[in-house]
């Protein structure tokens, strides 16, 4: 039996951390409130770290646990749900031997510092999900993704995507075409100088283009946008440090150090042909994730991210991940402008003066101009160091308006996802919620025009989903 860790926070987010989630099969969800939308058919599915113990050792960093996969099925009989950990070969290991094993972000593999490194980096597959047609991927970037199956969740190992070369990365944030259903990624090899490895797919996953640009050092990059024609990564003066890494006497989370000197490059492909279009360089910041980017009518582009001054969020997150946080580390909502030829910046301003993350627009939305950006943000007065996101909001970008949907106190909501009512114009926000005041994990269904009114559904899971990362939606066929 395994014990649970010792949470010494006081906020009811600990909670949902303080123990292994534990699976469950196939089950028929009851509806809490309201009722879930007559035309809302399909399957959300999530991702996140479930498990951050073994053997009573913390992992050392949220993004270290093991990834399990949430899949909530809406039908014409109600909804069903089942959870499942991604049963990768690093997982199962772990799991016979209850212990870790392996090297991670934020951990170092066990035995003797100068024999550390030649041990595999363990696939955590926990950081986001790639539904296609007959199958799903979890997504984790420093690894290959696992192929998983849609309804089932059941593991099949390892997906190389018809192309993608052996011990080469796939990262967590894919962008899908609407127009074309082309599916771009990318992925990073380390060395003295890193290769950025960006890849084109068609709709079914397929690789069918790849191509490969160096780098200056070891970046940590995790995401970057499909904006009209064009590919553009922000790369930030962020380096790893490879000599404790190599060492075996320092995590990878640990020896990345922040450079503002080296300013944040920015490169542009072309999304056709994947030919490197420009490089340009701007002032030094941080992000993780970007909402969309789009062209403009004279030829420029937009886009929009949640953009940091410095790395101090990665020691945040590595704290959540002991149930309480100390560093103060938010990111404001920002649009960049630059000409795509050069790479040069022309202007940069604040869309939402408020610390928020997990920015989405709607799936038919990406890589045009979107008017509405939907995300996670704090709930009005309340500790932002100690909390984490309690609220999840809509940004209208045209008006500036901001739509506020607070979860009430001790409720800490996922990622929202956007699912559009294929009969109209209509759409839903889907968040999976925590609810620390019951101890239990809750689906809500919001109208997307409505986030300032309660939840038209909630659904009642059948245990506690950690707080994870992100999600995806797949319309019933």
């Amino acid at each position: 039996m395994k014990t649970a860790r010792k949470i010494s926070a006081k906020k009811s987010w600990a909670q949902a951390f303080a123990r292994p989630a534990a699976e469950f099969p196939l089950t028929q969800l009851s509806v809490k409130t309201g009722q879930i939308p007559d035309r809302l058919r399909g399957t959300l599915y999530r991702n996140g770290p479930a498990r951050l113990e073994r053997g009573g050792i913390p992992v050392g960093h949220w993004f270290d646990g093991d990834g399990a996969i949430l899949a909530v099925d809406f039908t014409d009989v109600g909804a069903t749900a089942v959870y499942r950990y991604v049963q990768t070969a690093e997982y199962q290991a772990e799991e016979k031997a209850d212990r870790f094993l392996y090297t991670n972000y934020g951990m170092t593999a066990p035995g003797p510092a100068l024999l550390r490194w030649t041990k595999p980096v363990k696939n955590a597959a926990n950081t986001s999900v790639l539904a296609l047609p007959d199958r799903l991927l979890a997504l984790w970037e420093g690894g290959a993704p696992h192929r998983l199956d849609l309804a089932t969740l059941e593991t099949h190992g390892i997906d190389n995507l018809g192309n993608l070369d052996k011990g080469f990365t796939y990262s967590a944030h894919c962008k899908r075409d609407p127009i074309s259903g082309n599916i771009f990624n990318f992925g990073i090899t380390p060395g003295l100088k890193a290769k950025l490895n960006v890849y084109k797919s068609d709709y079914t996953g397929k690789i069918v283009n790849k191509a490969t640009v160096t780098l200056d050092g070891i970046p940590l990059l995790h995401d970057f946008v499909l904006a009209g024609k064009y590919l553009i990564f922000f790369v930030p003066p962020v380096r790893l440090n490879i000599v404790p890494v190599l060492a075996g006497i320092g995590s990878y989370g640990d020896s990345f150090e922040w450079k503002p000197e080296l300013e944040t490059q920015i490169l542009v492909f072309d999304s056709e042909t994947l030919d490197l279009v420009s490089r340009g360089e701007t002032d030094a910041w941080f992000q993780w994730h970007f909402a969309n980017g789009f062209v403009n009518e004279d030829g420029s582009v937009a886009v929009d991210f949640v953009r940091y001054s410095d790395l101090q969020t990665n020691q945040r997150l590595k704290e959540v991940a002991t149930g309480e946080t100390r560093t103060d580390a938010d990111g404001s909502l920002c649009r960049v402008h630059l000409n795509p030829l050069t790479g040069k910046v022309t202007g940069i301003a604040e869309l939402l003066d408020q610390a928020c993350e997990f920015p989405i627009v709607p799936a038919a939305e990406i890589g045009q101009a979107s008017r509405y950006i939907y995300l996670a943000m704090y709930r009005a007065d309340i500790d932002t160091v100690a909390e984490l996101y309690g609220a999840i909001a809509r940004l209208d970008t045209q008006t500036r308006n901001l739509t506020i949907a607070d979860m009430g106190e001790n409720r800490y909501p996922t990622e929202p996802i956007y699912v559009p009512d294929i009969s109209s114009e209509k759409g839903w926000i889907l968040t999976v919620v925590y609810d620390g005041n019951s101890d239990k994990s809750e689906v809500w269904i919001f109208d997307s025009d409505g986030l300032s009114s309660p939840p038209i559904c909630t659904l009642e899971l059948p245990g506690v989903i950690p707080l994870g990362f992100h999600g995806t939606w797949k319309n019933a066929v």
